[in-house]
């Protein structure tokens, strides 16, 4: 095995649009110059001993591999619950693309890693609005892309670009979306939030929650909802209410061990 196959491996439901996944060619990011995300807003969280960039905004910053890496994006999830009779405004789509746009800009990553529920349903990608359909295509240009399986969009999609896998490893870390409490493991799924006491009233925020061995991310996407720290889901996932809940602020985190969290 060479040297740059050894540095990561994927597990995919199905073909790369215009690459082969199995071709080492095909993720050239992993050989390119490192850049340094160390200078944006935010702090760092070590997870299996891997320093990683935790962005206000609910993305994470990989310097070592310029790897940005989002969650639960729930892409036309407005559109999906029109379908169904419930109106809600039919802006989600355009407004989680423009926030992932500022980010790519800012980090300017090598490789953009959505991790699962990237789309609220299996007919999301055919729902996407012309100019957002262009949107993304321009956010995918001259990067990698790497579109991760959900429970909500669970098979490969055309017309939108990138890769589909099952999960992604590098080194000691994976990213999936469904937790499973392995060491290194970075998802999605569970939408963390966080709940304190703020000057006398409870303040909530989406927030990344994690120990020094696993993560769940925060998700991105603007119609998403969030699942409190202390729900139960968490302490089966880490084992212990000493994870920590890194809420988003405006431009900075702000930890809490999650004993300190309140519960609905």
């Amino acid at each position: 095995m060479s040297a740059f196959r050894a540095t990561y491996s994927v597990s995919s439901p199905g073909r790369a649009e215009g690459a082969s996944p199995g071709d080492p060619d095909h993720l050239k990011w992993l050989r390119l110059p490192k850049r340094d995300g160390r200078d944006k807003p935010g702090h760092d969280i070590a997870v299996a001993s891997v320093p990683l960039h935790a962005d206000p905004a609910g993305a994470l910053y990989w310097p070592e591999h310029g790897l940005l890496a989002v969650a639960d994006l729930h892409l036309e999830k407005g559109s999906s619950f029109a379908r169904r009779g419930v109106l809600l405004p039919p802006y989600d789509t355009a407004s989680t693309l423009a926030r992932l746009a500022q980010l790519i800009a800012h980090y300017a990553p090598r490789c953009v890693a959505a991790l699962g529920d990237s789309f609220h349903d299996g007919g999301g990608p055919a729902r996407l609005a012309d100019e957002d359909r262009e949107s993304l295509h321009a956010m995918q240009r001259g990067r990698d892309w790497i579109w991760i399986a959900g429970n909500h969009d669970p098979e490969p999609a055309g017309n939108i670009g990138g890769a589909f896998h099952e999960t992604l490893t590098l080194g000691a870390i994976t990213f999936r979306h469904l937790p499973t409490g392995t060491i290194g493991d970075i998802c999605g799924h569970l939408h963390p939030v966080a709940r304190i006491s703020h000057r006398g009233r409870a303040v909530s925020r989406r927030c990344f929650a994690a120990d020094a061995a696993r993560m769940v991310m925060p998700a991105f996407g603007a119609f998403t909802g969030g699942l409190n720290v202390r729900d139960a889901a968490f302490a089966d996932l880490f084992g212990t209410l000493s994870f920590t809940a890194h809420m988003l602020g405006d431009d900075r985190l702000y930890a809490f061990t999650a004993k300190r969290c309140l519960p609905d």
